[in-house]
């Protein structure tokens, strides 16, 4: 938001993207951006205060014409009404073997105007073991969702270094990711309800607490503008962004992570029916000890103990590394960093 240094202009966002050894997905906006008054200093509350605006003002421009290249393949693709694009591009050309991330260039035209940029590409080898699919408000970063107006406040105006991360999740995603034998480098995708105009706090929030930032954060348009102040409803956003990813990955295992305080058992515990033998665990940071709350989630255990998943509700994140180990997911040497982390937290 403040490469422009207030100039304002036509800016190109491109997300992570993903794929699989035949297909590639990638996501972003082409949006202009309004501009700042050089007056206005480059740090301190007034800037914070004028980027807020800035995001919630962003117009996107619709009907840019966006071409993509992949190694030596090649898509062009048209933005839609909010000045998104979304990229499905087969892959007939293989890319580079021995490689995770690829380098995807973009080319966007718009009134005469053209942007160039790049974007990492992530492509799971072909002898990935696991995939790590987790939720992020109130997961991974304390956000407070129960509480409506504080969660607002927190998503749109809490910079990445004031925000917190749950005691112990950089470890215990560390070991995820690197896996039993420490050099799986399995994917991790983050899932979230949250608008896409908070992608960049939360890649430095991310970075700022070096979990893996995972190749995708999966957002949404909320279609926030001053005469539509909330959300657009989004049914099923998570169900089905899940659903789309195993079926991306085919065979592939996968883990779920969220927490008790929203939706997340009832969404994963379905995606085990429907995709039996798929779902290796399900992990649920306990943020609340509503009595209601957790006799509904030991229903939702009750309905899946026929199958080869196990629903753990955990109060932090050595209990998650603590079933994790048990069951060959992370290290013996990796548990016992996570414990670390969890108990130097909490002192």
């Amino acid at each position: 938001m403040k490469r422009d240094r207030g100039r304002g202009g036509v800016v190109v966002h491109p997300y992570r993207g993903y794929g699989s050894q035949r297909e590639a997905f990638l996501m972003g906006r082409v949006f202009r951006q309004s501009a700042l008054s050089r007056m206005i200093p480059h740090h301190g509350m007034l800037r914070d205060v004028a980027d807020i605006v800035r995001r919630i003002e962003r117009r996107g421009m619709a009907g840019a014409e966006v071409e993509i290249r992949l190694g030596a393949n090649r898509l062009t693709v048209t933005t839609d009404r909010d000045g998104y694009f979304d990229v499905h591009l087969p892959l007939k050309s293989p890319l580079p073997q021995g490689l995770s991330w690829h380098v995807a260039d973009l080319s966007v035209s718009h009134a005469g105007e053209q942007v160039h940029c790049r974007t990492g590409v992530y492509i799971p080898p072909p002898d990935t073991d696991l995939l790590v699919i987790s939720d992020i408000d109130d997961t991974v970063m304390y956000t407070g969702v129960a509480d409506k107006l504080r969660m607002l406040h927190r998503l749109f105006v809490q910079q990445a270094e004031r925000r917190t991360a749950f005691p112990g999740v950089a470890s215990l995603y560390q070991a995820l990711h690197r896996g039993a034998g420490g050099g799986a480098k399995r994917p991790i995708l983050y899932v979230s309800r949250g608008p896409w105009c908070i992608y960049e706090m939360l890649e430095a929030f991310f970075q700022l607490n070096r979990i893996p930032v995972g190749p995708i954060l999966f957002l949404r348009e909320w279609g926030i503008s001053w005469r539509r102040p909330w959300p657009r409803r989004a049914e099923d956003h998570k169900h089905d962004l899940i659903t789309r990813m195993l079926t991306l990955m085919e065979d592939m295992p996968c883990v779920l992570i969220g927490d008790s305080g929203q939706h997340d058992p009832e969404v994963y515990t379905r995606i085990v029916k429907q995709y039996p033998g798929r779902v290796k665990a399900i992990y649920i940071r306990r943020v609340d000890r509503k009595p209601d709350r957790e006799r509904a989630i030991q229903r939702l255990r009750d309905e899946i103990a026929d199958s080869d998943c196990q629903l753990v509700l955990a109060a932090d994140s050595a209990t998650i590394a603590v079933h994790a180990h048990q069951h060959g997911l992370i290290s013996q040497a990796d548990l016992v960093a996570v414990r670390e982390a969890s108990r130097d937290a909490a002192l």
